[in-house]
Formats: structure tokens, C-alpha cells, sequence
């Protein structure tokens, strides 16, 4: 099986680029080293890597872009040498597909053939302008759908190819059974993950799927049925494979769970100042546990976004979608939180670390604080129930529930709460933090006397 590796060119330019190169490894004793025609400044590149800036978004959008001309170039790549013998492959050809991806007009004589199901997927990631998180998703579930293709020829149809018009309801029923059992497969074809990684960017590293529960299964089907809807709507095929599909279409969640107002306050005024660094940490934690956000919007916040005694932001998850400006007031411990790291250094509101380490930092305060109800649980995975202390369940969308649940208790408007965490009216996803407690069960049956 064919691999590729990166790595960087010796020669820079003035402005400090350099062009990247790929070592392709067709057999054992045969590799090629071909120039990319994609370049990056040689600071931004590591260890086949190319790392992203934390806070420039014009230069994190420039290399995202360089990120996925390399991923394509090296799909095509791939893509091609799967159904070639490695041995017999001229560097011309590998030349060829380079210069096909950055000079298509070149060849637009040549391609009359009809595009596949993947040509079309990769047309509807380019038109739909989709936020990273979810495009990366799509692009982890076309990766999987790559490796299914490749199994069902080994194991079951050796001419079998994914197309747009002949997918049906059992092929996706098939792939939906492949999908789940990816933990498992890999070790009798651990060859397809070298060609279609489970994870993005792993250095071309293999690594094992992680176990999938009827949740994420779900979800992943459903955006199948999502690309079948956008391709009926453009007119480019009239199969609706989904119309007999008969698999599981809803995801399970258990009851929310989050801090309650005494829990929260207790870790507020919790004393960590032998401990500094989770003292700040804590202190983001109860911030966000005021104002609702999600993290990805919370590591954004800069101090400009405090607008007369409120934040002011657009949801990341959602902006391309609906662009409104989600505008929090700040109560006296949000802005005495903001008060007490006004003086640090750089445009961020708060002294914000890596998302997981945040997660780490959050699991450690609450156990420290002694917040250590015991909280039952769905495990995603096995889907069965489970008991845990919050503390080991607690990360930072502990706090956006902490928020949305103790709102909720107090004024029992979905809406009005919504206004302030940036859910739509009739939310799904908002239905499920309105956990009614005790407290609002003896509300209601106290209307019986």
C-alpha cells in the first residue's frame, strides 16, 4: 500500500515560504520525491504539519486553505494508485495529477467522463460553505465511506463502486453495520487506514477507530441523507435511497446535567490561590457558566466585545447560517471576573489555554471543590445507564448547560432563554437542557390543591 509523507523544501523565498515536497512510497524499495506546488512559510510547517496561529484569522484561513489543497492532491494521488500497480507508475503520471489539480483548464478536453459519487461530495463541501468543524466532519465520513468501498470489494464484490444513482437503502444499512465495526475491522484490514485515515491529519499514521455508539452512527447516516437532499434538489440524480431506509433516525440523549447555582458558587468562591494557574482557569469556567457560550466562541472573546455592560457576539456554530448578534448582560461576578484580568497582555478578554487542557482544568476544580454528586448518565457508547460523580463528566459544555438549566428553572421561557444563548426557536438541541427538577414537579402538582 502506497503512503505519502511531507516534507519542506531547503530553498525559501523572500517572504520566507517554501515550497512543500512529498516522499511517495510506492513499494518497498521504490519512492518518489515530487514537488507539491503548494507552498507555506517555513515557520508555519512541522513535522509534516502545517500549524495554525491562534488568534490571526486571515492567515488561519490562508493555511486551512493550503491544508486542504495538500489533502486533495494527495486523495487524488492515492485515489489513483489504488487500482495501479505501484511498481509500473511513472513519475510523469504523478506529475500529471499534480499539475490536473492546479491547472484544471489545462484538461478540461480530456474529462467527459461522468464524476463520481466522491466528485460530487467534494462539490457539495465547496457550494454549501460549511464552518471547519462541520466540513472536517464530512470529510471524516467521506474517508469512511472510501474505506467501506474498499472493503465490500475485498470481502464481498470486487467491482463494487459507491455511485450516486445506485446507492440503495441495504448498501446504506451495509455501511451503517462497517461503520460500527470499524474498531474491529481494522485489524483484519489495517491497509485501508493507511490510505483513508480515521482521524484528519495524523502524519499518515494509523490509527484505530474508536468504538461508535447509535448517537454518532445516527448522525453520521443523517448527513448522508442530507447530501441526497441537496443533490435531488439540483437536479443531479433522482435516487432517494433514504425513502426505504428503515435504520434508527433518532439519537438517545439521558436527562442534562450541570451545576446547580449552589454548586457554582461554591466552586466561585472556592479558595485556589495556591494554585494560580487553575484559579484563572476557574475563573473562565464561571464566566462562560454566566454568559451561556459555546467554547469555540468563548476562546474568541476579546475585550472589544464588551459592549455597555454585555457581551456581544455571533455563534461561530451558526453564523453562516443566521448571523444574529447574541448580546449577554454581564451580572457584578461576570464583570468582576473581566475587571480581574483586564491588565493582561494581547486583545483576548480572558487568559484562555487549549480547549483540552480547559477540560482537564474543569474536571480538576470541581473535584477539588468537592462538587462530587453522583449524576446518571447514557454511556454513548454501550448505551447504558451509568452513575458517575459530576466532576468526571464535567468540561466546558458544562457550563453553556449550567447556564441554559438554571435560567430555565427560574423564568420557564425557552424562548427568552434562547435569546440569550443563541438557541432558534423549537431547538432540538435546546430541548434537551429544559430538565424539569424537583423543584418545578412540586410547582406542578401543587396546582392540584
Amino acid at each position: 500500500m502506497a503512503s505519502i509523507q511531507r516534507y519542506l523544501s531547503p530553498k525559501q523565498t523572500k517572504d520566507g515560504r517554501a515550497e512543500i515536497f512529498l516522499r511517495i512510497s510506492l513499494t518497498r524499495d521504490r519512492k518518489l520525491r515530487i514537488k507539491s506546488g503548494v507552498f507555506v512559510k517555513a515557520t508555519r510547517f512541522k513535522d509534516g504539519e502545517i500549524i495554525k496561529p491562534r488568534a490571526n484569522q486571515k492567515e488561519i484561513a490562508l493555511l486551512h486553505n493550503t491544508e486542504n489543497a495538500l489533502a486533495e492532491i494527495e486523495r487524488n494521488i492515492l485515489d489513483y494508485l489504488l487500482n495501479t500497480d505501484p511498481a509500473t507508475v511513472p513519475r510523469e503520471t504523478i506529475e500529471e495529477i499534480i499539475d490536473r489539480y492546479h491547472h484544471p483548464e489545462r484538461y478540461r478536453e480530456e474529462t467527459d467522463s461522468p464524476k463520481s459519487f466522491f466528485d460530487i461530495w467534494s462539490e457539495f463541501l465547496k457550494l454549501r460553505d460549511l464552518s471547519k468543524n462541520r466540513e472536517d466532519i464530512f470529510k471524516s465520513l467521506a474517508r469512511a465511506l472510501h474505506r467501506y468501498e474498499a472493503h465490500r470489494r475485498e470481502t464481498k464484490e470486487p467491482g463494487f463502486t459507491i455511485g450516486l444513482d445506485t446507492l440503495t437503502a441495504e448498501d446504506i444499512m451495509d455501511f451503517e453495520r462497517f461503520y460500527r465495526d470499524e474498531w474491529r475491522i481494522y485489524d483484519l484490514y489495517p491497509d485501508l487506514y493507511l490510505q483513508y485515515p480515521a482521524e484528519l491529519r495524523t502524519n499518515h499514521k494509523t490509527h484505530r477507530p474508536k468504538r461508535r455508539g447509535d448517537n454518532i452512527v445516527v448522525n453520521m447516516i443523517r448527513k448522508i441523507r442530507t447530501f441526497y437532499n441537496w443533490c435531488n434538489t439540483q437536479g443531479l440524480t433522482t435516487n432517494r435511497p433514504f425513502d426505504r431506509y428503515t435504520g434508527n433516525k433518532t439519537e438517545r440523549y439521558g436527562t442534562p446535567y450541570y451545576l446547580t447555582m449552589e454548586e457554582r458558587d461554591r466552586l466561585a468562591d472556592f479558595d485556589f490561590r495556591t494554585r494560580p494557574g487553575l484559579e484563572a482557569q476557574r475563573d473562565i469556567f464561571i464566566f462562560q457558566c454566566l454568559i451561556g457560550c459555546r467554547v469555540s466562541d468563548l476562546m474568541r472573546l476579546k475585550k472589544t466585545d464588551i459592549v455597555d455592560g454585555a457581551v456581544e457576539y455571533i455563534a461561530e456554530k451558526t453564523k453562516k447560517e443566521r448571523s444574529t448578534v447574541i448580546r449577554v448582560p454581564l451580572n457584578k461576578r461576570a464583570k468582576y471576573i473581566i475587571e480581574k484580568y483586564a491588565g493582561t497582555d494581547g486583545v483576548k478578554l480572558l487568559p484562555f489555554i487549549s480547549a483540552q487542557r480547559y477540560n482537564d482544568a474543569i474536571k480538576e476544580m470541581c473535584r477539588l471543590a468537592g462538587i462530587d454528586r453522583k449524576v446518571t448518565i447514557i454511556n454513548p457508547t454501550t448505551g447504558e445507564e451509568e452513575k458517575h460523580p459530576i466532576y468526571e463528566l464535567a468540561s466546558s459544555h458544562m457550563a453553556r448547560r449550567t447556564f441554559v438549566g438554571n435560567l430555565y428553572k427560574k423564568v420557564k421561557d425557552p424562548n427568552l432563554v434562547g435569546a440569550l444563548s443563541g438557541h432558534k426557536e423549537g431547538s432540538k438541541a435546546f430541548a434537551r437542557y429544559r430538565d424539569i427538577d424537583e423543584d418545578m414537579k412540586q410547582e406542578l402538582v401543587d396546582l392540584l390543591d
